[in-house]
């Protein structure tokens, strides 16, 4: 069972730009909140932003200020806006559940970041 599909990833040159989406079922978007996540190539998989079913946000010190997370509740789906990318932010990104256990990650999106 496909609970979240990650979408949006890509190559972008370092000061580049890029907008991430996560479709999740409604009966996961209505009862948690939700956070965005990567892991890079020998690295643990890390939470970089996340955002509670009241719209409270929270960003890793890495990411803070350049990437903005946001939920769409009609759409069940989460985005996460990402600005001043540089090679570090090189990883495979995922969404799921924050807070709690996470939940079977879906394939995630690559996004590259190179010149």
């Amino acid at each position: 069972q496909v609970q979240f599909v990650e979408s949006g990833g890509g190559l972008v040159q370092p000061g580049g730009s890029l907008r991430l989406s996560c479709a999740a079922s409604g009966r996961i978007f209505n009862n948690y909140a939700m956070g965005w996540y990567r892991q890079a190539p020998g690295k643990q998989r890390e939470v970089v932003a996340s955002i509670t079913r009241g719209g409270n946000l929270k960003y890793a010190d890495s990411v803070k200020g350049r990437f903005t997370i946001s939920r769409d509740n009609a759409k069940n789906t989460v985005y996460l806006q990402m600005s001043s990318l540089n090679p570090e932010d090189t990883a495979l990104y995922y969404c799921n559940v924050v807070m709690v256990a996470a939940l079977d990650w879906g394939q995630g999106t690559q996004v590259t970041v190179s010149s």
